[in-house]
């Protein structure tokens, strides 16, 4: 199970910060938002992309935030594609709704977008549609150990 092994990642990493497990579900920026109470922009989207290599990357973006193409390309060097919902948990573990920057597969890397640093915590989720963790940017960044990209629309 997803949520068990990002737990068991949280432990292996000394990670404090404790696991939501939400009555309802936080599958979409909206729904996160609602359920715990915060602007959409504070959600900690990660979209699971394909590059031209075939390598998978999570790309965890500010929930309001839009892929700016051209700022993708030229970070990537091919354009955004999104995988399936069966692509998304076959590469990373995690099923859609679910996703996060943790716990992931070997060779499964992780880039935090600039967007994110409008907030002082923002809420990814724990590897199921019901979840969350609370992270301010710092934070993330030690736990995710991403590398920073400005893909996103200014």
């Amino acid at each position: 199970m997803s949520y068990e092994r990002v737990k068991q990642y949280f432990n292996e990493h000394n990670i404090k910060n404790e696991i939501m497990l939400l009555d309802e579900s936080s599958a979409t920026v909206e729904l996160a938002a609602k359920a715990l109470g915060r602007e959409p922009g504070e959600i900690a989207k990660s979209l699971a992309l394909k590059l031209k290599d075939g390598s998978v990357i999570i790309l965890v973006v500010c929930g309001t935030a839009r892929i700016d193409n051209r700022k993708y390309k030229d970070a990537f060097h091919c354009k955004a594609q999104m995988l399936s919902f069966e692509e998304t948990l076959a590469a990373t573990g995690h099923p859609v709704g679910g996703v996060c920057p943790f716990a992931l597969p070997e060779g499964v890397r992780v880039y935090l977008d600039d967007s994110l640093k409008r907030y002082d915590e923002v809420f990814p989720a724990a590897g199921t549609g019901n979840s969350a963790v609370k992270f301010t940017i710092p934070e993330l960044e030690r736990a995710a150990k991403g590398d920073w990209v400005h893909v996103t629309q200014d």
